[in-house]
């Protein structure tokens, strides 16, 4: 699939510790020169860990996406769908917890 064009609304989610991997495939999407909707969940925009500081992590994912806004509560999430602005949506990382 060629991304050149497609506008990629890519979600920082929790699971810290892969933030970094995360943000490696994230510059690989970015040079295929597709359009990059940064978004980050409430814990991973505001929270500080053992894996980085959150505010590291807000600017290396300005300047990967070259977008200065990153959307990060539920009201700023609420237009991506009915204004239809992503072709594709990434969910990265997309851990679960096991309850078997």
């Amino acid at each position: 699939m060629k991304l050149e064009g497609k506008k990629i609304g890519f979600a920082l989610t929790g699971s810290f510790c892969t933030f970094k991997k995360v943000l490696e495939e994230l510059r690989k999407i970015k040079k295929e020169k597709a359009e990059i909707l940064p978004i980050m969940s409430f814990s991973s925009y505001n929270l500080d860990t053992k894996f980085g500081d959150a505010e590291d992590y807000i600017k290396e994912l300005k300047d990967i996406s070259e977008n200065e806004e990153i959307i990060h509560t539920i009201q700023g999430a609420e237009p991506i769908g009915p204004k239809k602005l992503t072709d594709i949506m990434v969910i990265a990382p997309c851990s679960r917890k096991y309850f078997g």
